[in-house]
Formats: C-alpha cells, structure tokens, sequence
C-alpha cells in the first residue's frame, strides 16, 4: 500500500465512522425545548462535534490498522478479488 493509499484510506473511514456516530445519543431542540429563533426545531441541541470527533479519529485508526494489516500482510490479494468475481 502507498503512502497515498493509506492516506485515502483513513480519510474514507473517518468521514465514515464520524457520520455513524453523529446521530448517536442525539437530542433535538424540541426534544430539550430550548428552540433557537431561525434554526428548526429538528436542529441539534448540543451536537458534541469534538467528542464524535476525537472517537471517530480512534475508530478509523483501529479500523485502518487492521484493512492495512490485511493488505500488507497479502492475507487478501487481488488475485483472491478477481477469483471471487468469476
């Protein structure tokens, strides 16, 4: 794996994990009551950016690891991807 290929890599499984983890333990305005004039009562109350932030870094690096692990240590080429099509 290249250095840019790790690189996208981890970019594709961050921006990943942080979408799954953006609805989680989330609460509306309206839920809480405290809606914002011009925002809607849909919009997140406290969205927590930095916390989902910091464990999306933790969850990609762990998930990259074990792809990269994967990839260098050749448990799956991409001979084995072409096998599996035909």
């Amino acid at each position: 794996m290249s250095l840019t290929g790790a690189i996208v890599l981890y970019t594709v499984l961050w921006f990943l994990v942080l979408f799954v983890l953006l609805p989680i333990g989330q609460k509306s305005q309206a839920d809480v009551g405290e809606v914002m004039p011009g925002t809607p009562a849909g919009a997140p109350h406290e969205p927590k950016l930095k916390k989902k932030a910091l464990w999306a870094t933790l969850i990609a690096a762990l998930i990259w690891a074990v792809i990269a692990f994967v990839i260098m240590a050749d448990i799956i080429t991409r001979a084995d991807l072409e096998a599996w099509t035909r």
